[in-house]
């Protein structure tokens, strides 16, 4: 598993926590970087995964938006907390990280939906990405 497969996997971990605790990302983040501070090893992966929630953070309006717009009649609430976490993520590579091919955002985030949510996520989750795509192109 790549650094940056890690570091999503590790924001994915931030963001559905402080969704399911009902704490703001913010706080979710905070507490993991006291973790992070103590783990030395995992580094690489934790600058990249701080980039992804801060990120989220200061987009969240749009993200959301963005996921709404597109989902075809599924409001946020009705989702899944790590369908919601897992798209937030993905909107935010594919709209806010030039650094991030618009296919490797879409793929990761689909391949987390194969692994941590329902067997209909992974094509939710592909169709809603790649709508948001074509539109933002």
């Amino acid at each position: 598993m790549g650094a940056r497969t890690k570091a999503r996997k590790r924001a994915l971990d931030i963001l559905y926590s402080a969704d399911v605790r009902r704490i703001t990302p913010a706080e979710a983040l905070s507490a993991e970087a006291g973790r992070a501070a103590s783990e030395p090893d995992r580094a690489a992966s934790w600058l990249y995964a701080r980039d992804i929630v801060d990120g989220v953070i200061d987009n969240q309006v749009e993200i959301d938006e963005q996921i709404e717009t597109f989902s075809q009649g599924w409001s946020l609430e009705r989702m899944p907390a790590i369908d919601r976490a897992i798209l937030r993520i993905g909107v935010w590579e594919v709209l806010f990280n030039d650094e991030i091919p618009t296919g490797v955002a879409i793929d990761e985030a689909v391949e987390a939906a194969k692994e941590y949510s329902t067997d209909d996520s992974p094509g939710f989750v592909n169709g809603l990405l790649g709508r948001i795509a074509q539109q933002a192109s």
